[in-house]
């Protein structure tokens, strides 16, 4: 897969500018309907920013699929809800101070208020599963959260000073933390649209590879960053970098190939970019 100039990543942001205005629309619909909640004013704050690729992919899957069948929107709210609540619980593990330029939740709120509000939002997710007739979008949200704790646990038990990971096992790490949710996107969106089982396999693995592909990126990113997981991948050399960045292409031409079953439309085109996005993208 060629990798778009620099330029290509703002272009690509216009391009989705509509759909993540619905979606931030969506998320705050959703949050309105707790305002009477203690939790309401920090869960306004958990939400805000992002680049909102999770639930995008909800929608433009269910789109590429045919566009028709159960809305999206509410599982697209679900899936930002899991993909914070991941964050809250992240941020308190790794004890970083800042995010996205904000003060980490756990800081602005403390350590208490932080491990309730996760457990409250897990009740509203579970609250979006009941309102879809098709017992498949929560079996589908059940099984991402219990692959990213799986993730998140591993992660918790590696030592960097006594154990530095292989390239398999990083992958298999951040299978589980990060590209399990992009996987689920893009499954329950098909689910949603009435794919078939090929369709939503397919989907399915373009989210598993393009979470790959973005996770890689970010560690990427955070080369440099202190107690990321990146710092205990292979050793300082480099050289590794280059690698790193070989294999997020790889992972990105792997995504974008397994749309190849679905047939062609302006959604599937998006998807397709979002590949590109993912690994020329510089935050």
């Amino acid at each position: 897969m060629e990798i778009r100039t620099p330029g290509f990543t703002e272009k690509f942001t216009e391009r989705i500018k509509a759909q993540v205005s619905r979606i931030n629309e969506e998320v705050k619909k959703e949050l309105s309907r707790y305002s009477w909640s203690r939790f309401y004013g920090p869960l306004v704050y958990a939400v805000e920013g992002g680049k909102r690729v999770r639930p995008l992919i909800v929608v433009l899957a269910r789109e590429t699929v045919g566009n028709h069948g159960a809305d999206p929107w509410l599982a697209a709210v679900a899936v930002e809800l899991l993909h914070t609540e991941s964050i809250i619980h992240d941020d308190i593990i790794d004890e970083e101070i800042s995010r996205r330029e904000r003060m980490t939740f756990h800081i602005k709120y403390g350590y208490n208020a932080s491990v309730l509000t996760a457990d409250f939002v897990f009740g509203m997710i579970l609250d979006i599963a009941s309102r879809y007739g098709d017992p498949q979008v929560a079996r589908e949200l059940s099984s991402a959260a219990l692959r990213m704790c799986e993730g998140e646990f591993g992660e918790l038990k590696i030592d960097p000073k006594v154990h530095t990971l292989t390239i398999d096992e990083y992958i298999q790490l951040i299978s589980e933390k990060t590209a399990s949710l992009f996987q689920t996107s893009a499954r329950v969106g098909a689910i949603l649209g009435g794919g078939s089982e090929r369709e939503i396999d397919a989907l399915g693995h373009y989210g598993l590879h393009l979470g790959i592909a973005y996770q890689i990126q970010d560690d990427i990113l955070d080369w440099r960053s202190e107690q990321k997981v990146i710092g205990a991948v292979i050793s300082d050399d480099a050289s590794i970098l280059d690698q790193l960045r070989k294999m997020a292409r790889e992972y990105a031409s792997k995504a974008a190939e397994s749309l190849t079953v679905l047939p062609q439309s302006h959604a599937k085109n998006l998807l397709e970019e979002l590949a590109d996005f993912s690994v020329s993208r510089k935050f």
